[in-house]
C-alpha cells in the first residue's frame, strides 16, 4: 500500500519548481544537488553507497520524484530497499537493459535489478527507442527474455536483427533463429486494446507486491517535455494501465522521472559522453522553462490522482 506522502530526490531542482504538487501533496524533500553533476547520466558505487545512506529513512513505500531521466538509476537503488518478492514495471521510451559498462547507468540499470533474486520478473512497457533496433539491440539484456522473466512490449517498433545470437523463447514476442541472424517481431501496443490485453499480462506476474518505474519520456511531448526523446504512449493509455494494476496488485512503491532540467555533470568524460547519447533536436527546445514545468506538473498530478493519493 502506498503512502499518502510523496519524496522528492531532488538532484536538479526539477520537481521542486513544481508548486501545485506541493500545495496538494504533503511531501518530504531529500536534498541531493550537491551530488546531482556526479549521480547524473551514471554514478561509480561509491556515489551509490553514499546515496544510499541518505534515502535510507525515507519512507520506501512512497512515491518517489527522482527529476531527469538521467537519473533514472536511481530507480534500481529505490528497488533494493524492498527484501520481499516483488514484480516490476516500467513505463520506458529506452530498455535501459544493456549490458556493457557503466553498470550503475541510466541505460543499464534494469541489467542490475534483474541480478536481484527477489525480483521474479519485469515487465518493460513503451520501449520504441533505436536501442531495440536492429544490431544496437546486439548489447541489450536478451538472456534475461528466458523463462518469460522479462517481457517487453514497445508502443511501435519494426522487427529487430540480432548477429549470431539465438533468441530465448519470450511470451512477449516472436522469434525466428537463424544461423547468423535472429529476428525479433515485437507485440506492439500501438496495435492491441489495452483493457483486453494488459490483463493478460497481469495475470502472468507471479507476485502480488510490484514496483511502478515511470519514465515520462514514454509520452507523447503535449504529456511530458523531457531531456529525451519523445514518446509514444498517451497520458490516457499510462493512466489506464495504472489503474488495471491498482485494481489487481499491491502497488508498494513508484517513482516517477522525466521532469526537465539543464544537463549539468562534473566528469568531463561524461559530459562527452552524455553529449553523444542524448538526442539534439529535442521538442522542449521549443518551450519556454514555464511552459515545460506546467506540462511535466500537469502529468505528474494526473499519476498521482490516478493512484488515489
Amino acid at each position: 500500500m502506498l503512502n499518502k506522502q510523496i519524496r522528492i530526490l531532488n538532484f536538479d531542482d526539477s520537481v521542486i519548481k513544481q508548486k501545485n504538487l506541493f500545495s496538494q501533496y504533503e511531501n518530504n524533500i531529500l536534498d541531493l544537488k550537491d551530488i546531482g553533476p556526479q549521480a547524473r547520466y551514471w554514478m561509480n558505487a561509491q556515489y551509490r553507497s553514499l546515496i544510499e545512506r541518505r534515502i535510507s529513512n525515507s519512507a520506501k513505500d512512497s512515491v518517489a520524484f527522482l527529476g531527469s531521466g538521467d537519473f533514472h538509476h536511481i530507480s534500481e537503488l529505490l528497488i533494493s530497499q524492498f527484501s520481499e518478492p516483488i514484480s516490476v514495471i516500467i513505463f520506458d521510451f529506452h530498455p535501459d537493459w544493456d549490458v556493457l559498462p557503466p553498470r550503475l547507468g541510466c541505460g543499464s540499470w534494469v541489467s542490475e535489478v534483474l541480478k536481484k533474486k527477489n525480483v521474479l520478473k519485469v515487465i518493460l512497457l513503451g520501449v520504441s527507442s533505436g536501442d531495440i533496433n536492429s544490431f544496437d539491440i546486439q548489447t541489450g539484456n536478451l538472456d534475461s527474455l528466458r523463462n518469460d522473466r522479462v517481457e517487453i512490449y514497445p508502443y511501435a517498433h519494426k522487427p529487430s536483427k540480432a548477429f549470431l545470437k539465438k533468441i530465448p523463447k519470450n511470451i512477449s514476442v516472436t522469434v525466428n533463429n537463424g544461423v547468423f541472424f535472429s529476428t525479433i517481431y515485437w507485440k506492439e501496443l500501438k496495435n492491441v486494446n489495452l483493457a483486453d490485453f494488459f490483463p493478460q499480462i497481469l495475470n502472468r506476474i507471479p507476485t502480488k507486491n510490484i514496483y511502478i518505474s515511470i519514465d515520462k519520456d514514454c509520452l507523447k511531448g503535449n504529456y511530458a517535455l523531457t531531456n529525451w526523446e519523445e514518446g509514444c504512449l498517451s497520458l490516457e493509455e499510462l493512466l489506464l494501465i495504472i489503474k488495471l494494476i491498482k485494481e489487481n496488485l499491491d502497488i508498494v512503491g513508484l517513482d516517477i522521472i522525466g521532469d526537465h532540467s539543464k544537463i549539468c555533470i562534473e566528469n568531463r568524460f561524461k559530459r562527452i559522453l552524455s553529449y553523444l547519447d542524448h538526442p539534439r533536436n529535442l521538442i522542449s527546445n521549443k518551450f519556454s522553462e514555464s511552459a515545460i514545468t506546467a506540462i511535466n506538473e500537469n502529468t505528474n498530478l494526473k499519476i498521482l490522482e490516478s493512484l488515489c493519493l
